[in-house]
């Protein structure tokens, strides 16, 4: 057996900006289905799902900061 498989991956920020607004898309998308599936659901269900939808929504801020950050060391 090698070593090669042990080697980390090189870092390849290039595509990042790119990645981090698909994943924002992905989570929206999520929120919106969401938002179907509450219309059927009560109770302890309809809490879990608005718990969920504000984890969401943070991490959507987390990603578009670091969508911010990406463009701007792309731009140095």
């Amino acid at each position: 057996m090698t070593n090669k498989n042990n080697q980390p991956k090189p870092d390849d920020r290039s595509d990042n900006v790119e990645k981090l607004q698909d994943m924002v898309q992905d989570t929206i998308q999520n929120i919106e289905k969401s938002h179907e599936t509450m219309k059927f659901s009560s109770g302890q269900a309809e809490e879990q799902i608005k718990a969920k939808n504000k984890r969401r929504e943070e991490a959507i801020d987390g990603m578009r900061n670091e969508i911010k950050d990406e463009y701007y060391d792309n731009k140095q």
